[in-house]
């Protein structure tokens, strides 16, 4: 599915930058791993970034409003990384979020340039303190390598920084803010929230989450407390009600003492 011929032209394009030996850029709106990008087309896109590997260093979307990122991965071996899309924060605050922007820091001109991210930086302003005081105030809400303890942001990296979400709580729930802008109404996020944002990273390819994110739910479904069983759930209770019994005659005793002003 191309019915503008854009992939026809994308493909023109970095086969002309791979020739030359030229670093690219690629800046869009949609992200292909996203369920409003058709699966066709996302299917499409996707074998292409991964054939120019070696050429597209960073890819930039926007449209969901949030702070994110989607990973690429050699569809022949899925554990191995091979771009980075970044999803950037938006300066709308629709819906429930704090307005953002993204400040990208980029290798830059020198003879032995990758043209890679090497860094970037989210702003926000806090939108109740705007209404409140009358003014905007923008600030710093976290840089990448430093919130999130990253040596580079290499696609490899950021598969790491996607294993480390997955089976350290604190490092997600640190991403589940950072995602949100810091919005106080940004909610709880329980284990199918964590397993849905998680799984969104890893999806550079729409509508594909069973191939590339069957092991992800199954490793967080393994560190999620276990249900409780109905006899742990009667032991409990029982539990809970002979506790209460054993007040009753303490209680009894004091009520007496109470009505004669002895209490």
């Amino acid at each position: 599915t191309d019915p503008a011929t854009e992939l026809q032209w994308l493909i023109y394009e970095l086969q002309s930058a791979e020739f030359s030996g030229e670093k690219v850029h690629i800046i869009g709106h949609i992200p292909p791993g996203h369920s409003d990008c058709l699966k066709v087309w996302s299917r499409n896109y996707y074998a292409i970034i991964n054939r120019y590997e070696s050429t597209i260093t960073a890819q930039f979307f926007g449209h969901t409003h949030f702070d994110e990122f989607e990973v690429f991965y050699d569809p022949n071996d899925l554990g191995r990384a091979t771009s980075i899309a970044y999803v950037g924060p938006s300066v709308s605050p629709y819906y429930d979020l704090n307005l953002g922007y993204r400040i990208y820091y980029v290798d830059g001109d020198h003879d032995a340039t990758t043209r890679l991210v090497v860094d970037h930086e989210t702003w926000i302003m806090n939108l109740k303190d705007a209404n409140l005081f009358g003014y905007p105030i923008w600030y710093k809400l976290y840089s990448a390598r430093s919130a999130y303890q990253m040596q580079a942001l290499r696609p490899q990296d950021w598969d790491k920084f996607i294993d480390d979400m997955t089976s350290k709580e604190d490092v997600f729930n640190l991403y589940f803010k950072h995602y949100w802008k810091n919005s106080p109404r940004r909610g709880s996020c329980d284990g199918e929230c964590r397993k849905r944002l998680v799984c969104d990273a890893r999806s550079g390819r729409s509508h594909d989450r069973r191939a590339l994110c069957g092991h992800i739910e199954a490793r967080i479904d393994s560190t999620a407390p276990a249900p409780q069983t109905w006899r742990a759930w009667l032991y409990n209770g029982l539990s809970v009600s002979l506790s209460m019994l054993m007040q009753l005659p303490q209680v009894a005793y004091q009520i007496p003492k109470f009505i004669m002003g002895l209490g």
